[in-house]
């Protein structure tokens, strides 16, 4: 048996194979299985945040007409006005959501199988609903 002079520890030599103590692989297995306490969360995350990446979509052409946008792996995405956005701010607050834009009513469209035949392909720039207030209304893209 020889050591190594960086650990100190006695090292077996087999095989052109240097084999370290096995109280050292223990402790490092043992420190991966199970964690510190110390390290944890307080609670575990959400559904939301174990399945969505979470984006904020700023509007610097009109201020405060900020969206987010929740993408999970296999390409849905849930978009939503921000907290800070004009249509909560108005008096009355939300009234109606309006999905009868442009040439296709959005709330009428069903998407069937794996494939998910019969979706919308939307741009950037497509309307996506009509969000109203008692004074205004949004159009959300």
């Amino acid at each position: 048996m020889t050591t190594d002079q960086d650990s100190q520890a006695p090292v077996a030599v087999k095989d052109n194979r240097i084999d370290v103590d096995d109280n050292d692989a223990e402790d490092e297995l043992h420190k991966l299985l199970l964690p510190n306490l110390d390290e944890l969360p307080v609670s575990p995350p959400s559904a939301m945040e174990f399945n969505f990446v979470t984006y904020f979509a700023p509007d610097f052409m009109k201020p405060e007409h900020d969206q987010y946008i929740y993408r999970h792996a296999n390409g849905l995405c849930v978009v939503g006005l921000a907290a800070g956005h004009v249509a909560f701010k108005d008096e009355g607050g939300i009234t109606a959501v309006d999905f009868n834009v442009g040439k296709s009513n959005r709330s009428e469209i069903k998407v069937i199988g794996k494939r998910k035949r019969n979706a919308q392909q939307f741009e950037s720039n497509t309307a996506l609903c009509k969000v109203c207030t008692n004074n205004a209304f949004y159009i959300v893209r």
